[in-house]
């Protein structure tokens, strides 16, 4: 063995033993940003052998303050593969693929299968919920992590432990981001690292396990957090899935919640127009069958709809996330 992992395989928890698991580990790393730059660079110099990076998004100078994995002269460039080639010069000897486009419901499933674990490190709730339920249907730990402004946690579900809908089992009413409420660059590093020292604690299969544990972190008062959620029950009552837009069958009542102004046309041409307050309201009714599929980019919007669908006697509802 080279001299490469040489300070890790003395430590008696790694040996050769534990450099062949990392070695011989799959590891599939969604998003390529800010968690995932973190996540990714650490993976690829503790020898983990074979990452497969899924990214739709191009390189902007908005993200060099946070995503150090890339440079100036990758500005446009497509994440995964300006993430590959960075990747493979620090470390040849492992092996790295790239998904250059988004995580769906669509693609999840094929994705997921071939994995020995996941890090979702998309920082999208829709993301997040769709990973999720295939990682539990699988049986695949699932490494998820959020940073936002100063605050951010991270969490091992799935996996034979809880999924994240037992822990969150729904969204806030509004999804913040990075480019409307801002974020620190080493707070997502440090959350990033932490997902990354998670990834390593289960190949090396060290006890007692992280499965099942969260952990926050407030970066303005430096202060630890978390607790275990491994005893945590699985929500009761029919699960809102978020599913793609080529699912969409043609009996469904479709529902697109943007306004005119943010998508003036709907990918649904018999999609009715009708905003997330109003189907709060209950100002309109609709018929408990077929399916209600319920439509915004990122997911908060229809999850609000359908939450009061449900509470109006809807069970049938889906739920499409566009993305950005």
């Amino acid at each position: 063995m080279s001299d490469r992992y040489s300070r890790q395989t003395i430590l008696p928890e790694v040996g050769a033993a534990g450099q062949a698991l990392l070695r011989d580990a799959r590891v599939l790393v969604i998003g390529a940003g800010g968690l995932g730059s973190a996540v990714l660079q650490y993976l690829c110099a503790a020898g983990v052998g074979h990452l497969v990076i899924v990214d739709h998004d191009r390189v902007e100078e908005s993200n060099l303050h946070r995503q150090p994995v890339y440079r100036m002269s990758e500005v446009g460039l497509l994440k995964a593969t300006a993430a590959r080639k960075a990747l493979l010069e620090a470390n040849p000897e492992i092996r790295i693929d790239t998904v250059c486009e988004r995580l769906t419901p669509a693609n999840a499933g094929r994705l997921i299968a071939a994995a020995d674990l996941v890090v979702d490190a998309a920082d999208s709730f829709a993301v997040t919920y769709v990973v999720s339920d295939e990682c539990q249907r699988e049986t695949k730990a699932l490494i998820s992590a959020s940073v936002l402004g100063l605050s951010g946690y991270v969490g091992t579900f799935c996996g034979g432990a809880p999924s994240y809908r037992a822990v969150f089992p729904d969204m806030p009413r509004q999804a913040g981001s990075c480019e409307q409420s801002g974020v620190l660059g080493t707070a997502v590093g440090v959350m990033g690292t932490l997902q990354a020292h998670m990834v390593l604690s289960l190949l090396l299969r060290l006890q007692p396990a992280v499965l099942g544990q969260l952990v926050t972190v407030n970066f303005r008062t430096l202060r630890f957090g978390g607790f275990s959620f491994a005893g945590a029950q699985e929500p009761s009552g029919v699960p809102m899935p978020f599913i793609s837009a080529d699912q969409v069958d043609d009996t469904d009542v479709v529902i697109d919640l943007r306004s005119l102004t943010e998508a003036p046309v709907s990918p649904f041409a018999a999609a009715l127009r009708i905003d997330v307050d109003t189907v709060e309201a209950a100002e309109k009714q609709f018929p408990s069958q077929p399916r209600i599929v319920l439509c915004c980019r990122t997911g908060v919007r229809a999850w609000r709809a359908a939450r009061a669908l449900q509470r109006q006697g809807h069970e049938n509802v889906a739920l499409v996330a566009f993305g950005e």
